[in-house]
């Protein structure tokens, strides 16, 4: 899948996800990452699914998951936008969700590797740097 806005690649392991969730994946992104501002028009059913080659059904599915999370609001007959503080909304889940989804496998393999806490500590600062 690529981008509606930029035309790249985006999502190299959101080929696991149903169609519909990697759609309201890449909204999401846009949305955490600034391409799409609170206010902003995201394009119609019809668009990402001429543009990603998908049934609409199954775009439509995708945005009204985010409809659904209070992520996106329909206007009847305008479109669909983005919702007042749907940014903070998403970072605050995506943060709830870290630990689980990232840390917790990456302490789990540090163990296994002898990799003591202070050590993946310094490894993270290097890394930043």
């Amino acid at each position: 899948m690529v981008s509606y806005l930029t035309n790249t690649p985006v999502g190299q392991g959101d080929g696991d996800l149903p169609l519909f969730l990697q759609v309201a994946q890449r909204i999401s992104d846009d949305i955490v990452d600034g391409t799409l501002a609170e206010g902003d028009q995201v394009p119609s059913i019809n668009e990402f699914a001429a543009f990603w080659r998908i049934n609409p059904a199954t775009a439509l599915k995708g945005i009204s998951q985010l409809v659904t999370d209070g992520v996106l609001y329909k206007q009847r007959g305008i479109g669909t936008f983005v919702a007042d503080g749907a940014r903070a909304h998403l970072l605050s889940q995506r943060r709830a969700e870290f630990a689980s989804r990232y840390l917790a496998p990456l302490v789990e393999e540090a163990a296994r590797l002898g990799i003591s806490p202070s050590d993946l500590a310094g490894l993270i600062l290097k890394e930043e740097s």
